[in-house]
Formats: C-alpha cells, sequence, structure tokens
C-alpha cells in the first residue's frame, strides 16, 4: 500500500513538473488582407476570418497541451494600451516587443493565403439561393471544392529570432454552389455573421477546409514548441507597497517575470562607498522572507509574502540565486 502511494505521489510531481516546463505563448490575428476580397466573396459582407481562424489555433494549442497560451483579454488589453497598429503586429520584431509586455516566450503571427473556391472563379458565397445547379438570376453557378491556406511564425520574444515557420492547407472533401452551404447542388442558403469556431461553421464547406488547415498548422507548431530555449529569468527591483502579506513590486512582465514566478525578499543593512567618490559599491542585504507572483502587468507585479520578519517599502525583491 505504502509503495502505491508513492508511485502516486511521484506519478504526479511529475506531471507537474512536466506542466511547469510548458512554454507561454500568445497567438495574434492572423492578416488576411491578400484574401479580403475573396472573404467578403464568400460570407456576403466582411467578416474577421484573421480573428477567427487566430481563435481556432487557440483552440487546438490549449487541447494539445504543448503551450501555454495566454487568454485573449490579456492580449486585447496589451495591444490597446500599446496603440500597436495592424502592420507592427504582423511584423515579428515588433509583435516581439509586444511578448514581452506579455511575459511570454514566444508569440504566434501569421497570414491567410488562400480563402475561397479551388477555382478561383467568383464565388456565390453567403446569398447562393437557388434551384438546382442554378443560382439567383437563373445564371447556371459551378461547384467548387473550398481551400483554405494559412501560414504561421513562432518567434521567440527574447531575441526578436523566427523559431518555426509553418504552413497549413486545407481542402473541403465536398463541392457544392455555395461554400457556405453542406455540398451538392440542391440549392441552400447563406449570409449573415458566422461564428468560427461553431458547429455550423464546421459543417460548412469553407469550414471543412479551414479546419483541416487550421489542425495542420497547430499540428507542426506542436512539434516546434522544444525549439524555444529555456531561459532563467533574472529581476532585481524594490516593494512599492505593502498591505499585510501582499506586497506590489516595481518590476513587470517587461522584465520577463511571470505568475507562479518566485522572488527573495530581502533588506538593505548597509553599504560600501568608494572612499575616494563616495559612489556605492555594493548593498548588502539580508533576506527576510520569498515571495509568489499572484498578478503581473508591464510595470509592477503584486506577490503573496511569506517570512517572519514584516516587509517594508524599499525592500528588495530579486530572483532566488
Amino acid at each position: 500500500m505504502g509503495r502505491g502511494i508513492r508511485f502516486v505521489c511521484v506519478f504526479f510531481m511529475l506531471v507537474l513538473s512536466c506542466a511547469a516546463q510548458k512554454k507561454r505563448v500568445a497567438v495574434f490575428d492572423f492578416d488576411y488582407g491578400t484574401v479580403h476580397a475573396n472573404v467578403a466573396a464568400v460570407f456576403g459582407t466582411d467578416q474577421d476570418v484573421g480573428k477567427g481562424i487566430s481563435d481556432m489555433l487557440v483552440q487546438r494549442l490549449v487541447q494539445s497541451g504543448k503551450y501555454s497560451v495566454i487568454e485573449r483579454k490579456a492580449l486585447d488589453k496589451i495591444l490597446a494600451e500599446q496603440n500597436f497598429s495592424n502592420s507592427e503586429r504582423a511584423d515579428a520584431s515588433s509583435a516581439a516587443k509586444i511578448g514581452r509586455i506579455l511575459g511570454v516566450d514566444a508569440i504566434i503571427v501569421g497570414s491567410i493565403t488562400k480563402f475561397g473556391r479551388d477555382d478561383k472563379s467568383t464565388s456565390v458565397g453567403g446569398v447562393g439561393f437557388g434551384r438546382g445547379p442554378f443560382g439567383l438570376g437563373g445564371a447556371k453557378v459551378k461547384q467548387a471544392k473550398a481551400v483554405c491556406g494559412i501560414t504561421a511564425r513562432l518567434v521567440d520574444t527574447t531575441t526578436g529570432e523566427i523559431l518555426a515557420a509553418v504552413t497549413g492547407d486545407g481542402e473541403s472533401k465536398r463541392s457544392g454552389t455555395s461554400l457556405l452551404g453542406a455540398g451538392g447542388g440542391s440549392g441552400g442558403g447563406g449570409g449573415g455573421f458566422f461564428d468560427m469556431s461553431s458547429k455550423n461553421f464546421a459543417e460548412t464547406i469553407i469550414g471543412e477546409a479551414v479546419i483541416q488547415a487550421v489542425t495542420t498548422t497547430a499540428t507542426q507548431l506542436d512539434a516546434s514548441a522544444a525549439s524555444l530555449p529555456t531561459r532563467k529569468v533574472e529581476v532585481s527591483g524594490l516593494v512599492a507597497d505593502v498591505s499585510g502579506k501582499t506586497l506590489i513590486v516595481n518590476v513587470g512582465s517587461k522584465t520577463g517575470l511571470k505568475v507562479g514566478d518566485k522572488l527573495e525578499i530581502s533588506r538593505a543593512t548597509r553599504t560600501v562607498k568608494d572612499p575616494a567618490s563616495g559612489k556605492v559599491l555594493k548593498t548588502i542585504t539580508s533576506k527576510i522572507g520569498e515571495g509568489t507572483v499572484t498578478e503581473i502587468d508591464a510595470d509592477s507585479a503584486t506577490v503573496s509574502f511569506v517570512g517572519d520578519t514584516p516587509p517594508k517599502v524599499g525592500d528588495v525583491a530579486k530572483t532566488p540565486q
């Protein structure tokens, strides 16, 4: 019985260890400028398919468990605060700066290269009501399969280096006169807003192609997870506010610090100065406790403190050696 309990404990320790080693990533909305006209033709109006594909990719990366993916709310908040343009968000070096503010190890940026019919003719799109093989106005409409192509890059937020560049292509197994239909030529209708993560969209011909492209891309990105280097983040700051055992320190996600990180809290006991210039050469500190980061933004972090000596403003908060 004792051996069984020990085995279970070791197993869960290994699971927790693996979870702690997950690399944190943020997925930006994909650029769809090159297929903008095709998107409007398919849906009958402009739809933000870049956001839709980004959300679908996030869902698959979370399900696979290779990465820890930051929530969209946190990403949108930083993007709004930093006022980055759409072109800057698509640029690897600019996006890496946003990633550093978020405290993630890497960001994923990408573009949609194909979206629509495989015959490259004008799409019937969401207004494809008709009888038999004929569309509105009695003009004969050719059946076609749906295609979707996306490219994605995994960018190291520390160096701006592109660690992986992958391509995902999808093609529907079915064909039809309307890409928003379920196939066949017996008529059907589309139009209005489509939630790309919904079951209804997944059952459409274009949805089938998109899902295949996203799944292929996610699989390749999962395989690249190991290429992200493991770095030890070293930070040093000061306690700016104390409320019981809750501290606010003046270092945040810009330094690479993230929720769950440990900080050593110490107090300056004396300073060593250059006798000639009076310049401080070194500050001698004494550890009074430690803390765990519970909340973070770009320039500050909330820390839960543990220790016998009450902390105070001005104490040093730094990465344990």
